[in-house]
This record gives structure tokens, C-alpha cells and sequence, in this order.
């Protein structure tokens, strides 16, 4: 049997250790072409769960570049690695660096791929302004991580999760750049809010200019030049962007204030704004309300005040569970 085989049976009988999960995860994302929105979904899910999970893949990531850089080095016919292989040596290199008496090369390894990195994020319901080494600043919404690497020699940020607005210092010498997954958006003197999720990310463009393409692809249909107002909508394998108005750009910041702004929004989409920003979530259990539009500012952690406009100016029957406020009719 393989080892990815006897991997898929151990985590179907639920016995894999949390090392042999990370590395499942960590090879199936590096065969992007097989990478579903289910499984992002998944992962995220997974990663979420424990900060022991994070922390082994986390690990994991630091050893595979570490493993890429040595087969560089190698004939071209020992180039080309095998999950089946690789996998357990890379779980062995993650159960090595919990253990203290021996991590001193996984430590160096670590350190060498994420020196001068810092990682920041919010919880859901929370914001963060960051001032950088650079002078940028980056404000970051609800349910947000991000890792930073600035200083003399590069200024990379990577979105991880959730959605922020970045305030770019320009420096045509030392270009600013965002990665989204295998998407990069690199500044050009500008001001832009970049939100990321399981199925998709997107670019706003404020002011300036930002060119966004996907790493390794010279593909013309992957990349583009965007100007104020254009709004790029990214997925996996394909890119569309719309033009929006300067009064729906700064509704979309609204949440630097706290707010939401609905404009002919349906409740569905309402609903699922505000859910972003609290614990307490609301459910609309009814297709037909679901498709009812409302509009106004809205505080995005008063979702009492939302049901109670949804009951009496709205018409609609709301029932607190607990947990969850579900709307109906």
C-alpha cells in the first residue's frame, strides 16, 4: 500500500496523528489543479479548529522549502518527488520539532524561510490598524490574518483570511506586494482593500494603480491593470472585473466605522455580511425571504436591531434559538 493510500485510510478511520493531516493537506494544495472550493473549505475548518493544527502546518511549510531547495540541487531525475515519498518525511521532520532536545536544524530551517515575518489577526468582530516599517499602514476587518515581511529589502504581505484595506507607501524601487493564495496584487502608488475567502478573493482599487496577476502564469487572461474604481473578482481559474461608483467604494469601507451599508441588498446577503462580524448568527430558513431587499446603515455587531427591523418594519417572524436568530415568515 502507499503512503498516500495509507494515509487515506488512517484519516478515514480517523486515527492519523495531527503531523500526518498537516502533510495531507499541505500536498493536496500543492496540486492546485486538484484543489476544490469544498476542500479550502475544509482546510480552513481544520485549521481553525487548534492552534496545534497551525502550528503543524506552519512546520510543514517551513520544511517542504527547505526540501524544494535541496532538490534543486540534485540531478534533474531526482527532480520530480513523490507525495507517497515525501509525505512521511515531512511528518517525521514535524514530530521532530516538537520535541525540544532536537529541534535545532527544523528551528534554523523556520527561521530562515520566515525571518523578520510578523503575523497579525483579528477575531471576528474585530479591528486592527497596522503601521509598517515602510510607513504603509494596513486595517484589518473581522476574522482577518495576515503576515508581514517588511523591511530594506522586500515589503510582502500575505492575506490569509478576511479582508483589508492597505494604504501603500510608494517605492518604485521596492515594489509593495499583496499575495491572495497564488494571486498577487502589486502596488503602484495606491489604496485598495483586498477580502479573501474560501471560494474567492477580491480587489478594490481607491486611488493609484495596482497590477494583480497569478505567480508563475504569463498568461495575459490571469493578470490585469487596474485603475480607481475597478473591482476585480478572482476564483481559481478565472478573473472579471466591474467598475463601481465612488459612494459604493466608501459604503464597502463602512466597516472601518463599524457599520454595514445595504443598498437594494437582499436579506440573504445581509445576513451573511453581518454574520462575518458576530458569533450569534442570523438564518433565513425561507428561499422567498431570503430574496427580500432591504437598505440602511447598519452596526455590524447590533444584530438585535437588524431582527427587529426584519420584524416589525419587515413583516417577518424571528425566533431567538440560543445560537442562532432564524427568520422566516
Amino acid at each position: 500500500m502507499s503512503g498516500a493510500a495509507r494515509d487515506r485510510e488512517a484519516r478515514e478511520n480517523g486515527v492519523m496523528s495531527i503531523e500526518g493531516y498537516a502533510a495531507d493537506w499541505l500536498i493536496r494544495q500543492r496540486d492546485f489543479e486538484g484543489w476544490t472550493d469544498a476542500d479550502q473549505t475544509a482546510f480552513d475548518k481544520w485549521l481553525a479548529a487548534s492552534l496545534s493544527h497551525r502550528i503543524a502546518y506552519v512546520r510543514l511549510q517551513a520544511a517542504w522549502s527547505y526540501a524544494d531547495r535541496l532538490v534543486a540541487l540534485r540531478p534533474s531525475d531526482t527532480e520530480s518527488l513523490r507525495s507517497d515519498w515525501i509525505r512521511p518525511v515531512l511528518t517525521g521532520i514535524a514530530a521532530t520539532c516538537g520535541v525540544i532536545a532536537i529541534v535545532g536544524l527544523a528551528i534554523k530551517i523556520f527561521f530562515a524561510s520566515h525571518a523578520g515575518e510578523e503575523t497579525y489577526a483579528t477575531p471576528v468582530g474585530g479591528h486592527q490598524i497596522i503601521e509598517l516599517a515602510d510607513a504603509s499602514r494596513v486595517e484589518l476587518n473581522t476574522d482577518t490574518v495576515v503576515r508581514t515581511a517588511v523591511d530594506s529589502g522586500r515589503r510582502t504581505v500575505w492575506l490569509d483570511k478576511g479582508e483589508a484595506l492597505f494604504q501603500i507607501k510608494h517605492d518604485p524601487a521596492h515594489p509593495f506586494v499583496v499575495m491572495a493564495g497564488n494571486r498577487r496584487i502589486t502596488d503602484l502608488g495606491t489604496e485598495f482593500t483586498v477580502r479573501r475567502d474560501s471560494a474567492r478573493f477580491e480587489v478594490a482599487l481607491l486611488s493609484g494603480r495596482a497590477w494583480v496577476d497569478r505567480v508563475n502564469d504569463s498568461n495575459e487572461t490571469s493578470s490585469a491593470l487596474l485603475k480607481p474604481g475597478d473591482v476585480a473578482i478572482v476564483t481559481v481559474d478565472r478573473m472579471s472585473i466591474t467598475r463601481a461608483s465612488a459612494k459604493v467604494l466608501a459604503d464597502s469601507l463602512g466597516w472601518r466605522s463599524g457599520v454595514v451599508v445595504f443598498n437594494r441588498t437582499t436579506l440573504s446577503d445581509a445576513v451573511a455580511e453581518l454574520n462575518r462580524y458576530n458569533e450569534h448568527k442570523l438564518v433565513i430558513v425561507d428561499p422567498v425571504v431570503a430574496r427580500i431587499a432591504i437598505g440602511g446603515t447598519f452596526n455590524v455587531r447590533n444584530v438585535e436591531a437588524f431582527a427587529d427591523i426584519a420584524k416589525h418594519a419587515i413583516g417577518l417572524h424571528v425566533e431567538d434559538r440560543g445560537e442562532e436568530t432564524v427568520i422566516s415568515r
